[in-house]
């Protein structure tokens, strides 16, 4: 069996004039992230993981922050076009674990919803995602509250 293995990480600023989704899941009553997507750090880690582990480059190659036609995309769109690119090259996703770094907020009470999406976008079982936060306890920009940032790990098999 042909495994392969990629990391991906991703950082954003917090954006109070946008909504937030992690893990393309709507979380209600926090400021939003800035960027050119919905900016769900959670989706762009993963993504860039699986990227890396087809030897496909990383998001912004294939999703460019330029192009009018991601401005304000769900990024769940963009993981099912991760997968569809990665199937072209004879991959299938088979697990991802995802590590959420920031002060806030408490993801602990939508953590089963981000899996069950993420899971449903990359046709993996919900068991096969991982997801758990942690918070810098107040060191470095993301300790400041300035922004979220998360890491993935992601594991493919050549079909």
């Amino acid at each position: 069996m042909d495994l392969r293995v990629g990391i991906g990480i991703d950082f954003h600023r917090f954006d109070p004039h946008r909504k937030l989704f992690l893990g393309g899941v709507e979380i209600p009553g926090e400021p939003g992230l800035s960027g050119h997507s919905d900016a769900d750090v959670i989706i762009h880690a993963v993504c860039d993981a699986l990227l890396g582990a087809g030897g496909l480059g990383d998001i912004g190659k294939h999703f460019p922050p330029g192009d009018p036609a991601y401005k304000g995309i769900s990024s769940l769109a963009l993981l099912e076009g991760v997968r569809e690119l990665l199937a072209k090259r004879g991959y299938v996703p088979l697990q991802v674990d995802v590590a959420v770094v920031a002060e806030r907020p408490r993801l602990s009470p939508y953590v089963q919803a981000m899996r069950e999406r993420i899971a449903a976008a990359l046709g993996i079982p919900v068991e096969d995602v991982s997801i758990k936060a942690t918070t810098p306890e107040g060191m470095g920009a993301l300790g400041r509250g300035e922004g979220m940032g998360a890491w993935a790990v992601a594991l493919i098999r050549k079909v």
